[in-house]
């Protein structure tokens, strides 16, 4: 934890939008390139889940539930990977946490922030 800095939660209505970012502080040092960038969420009572990953060469997974939706980025000269929500519903309410696993396969994990959609 502390490793990453999330960005962008809130509370829209759904239909909506919502952007989450993702940094990589500059003290730290990794090859962020080299780092596998993935979004998680977890609702009250349920288990986190992966919601998208991406790798340092673009490739990208999301879960079945917000294909079409959903799109996981990366701007690697500025160490930061993004989530964009749209056609946002209210099953996707949760905390949203970032995580990065490095070229070691240590995974590192955000605090999370806080996304509620309203119906």
């Amino acid at each position: 934890q502390g490793q990453l800095v999330e960005s962008g939660g809130g509370l829209v209505q759904a239909g909506g939008s919502l952007r989450l970012s993702c940094a990589l502080p500059r003290s730290i040092f990794s090859v962020f390139i080299t780092n596998i960038m993935s979004w998680y969420r977890q609702a009250p009572g349920k288990q986190r889940e992966l919601v998208a990953s991406i790798t340092g060469g673009h490739s990208t997974n999301y879960t079945d539930s917000v294909k079409g939706r959903f799109t996981i980025s990366r701007d690697n000269s500025k160490k930061t990977a993004y989530l964009q929500m749209n056609s946002l519903k209210p099953d996707d309410t949760a905390v949203y946490y970032c995580a990065r696993v490095d070229a070691e396969g240590r995974i590192y994990w955000g605090r999370g922030t806080q996304v509620t959609v309203s119906s």
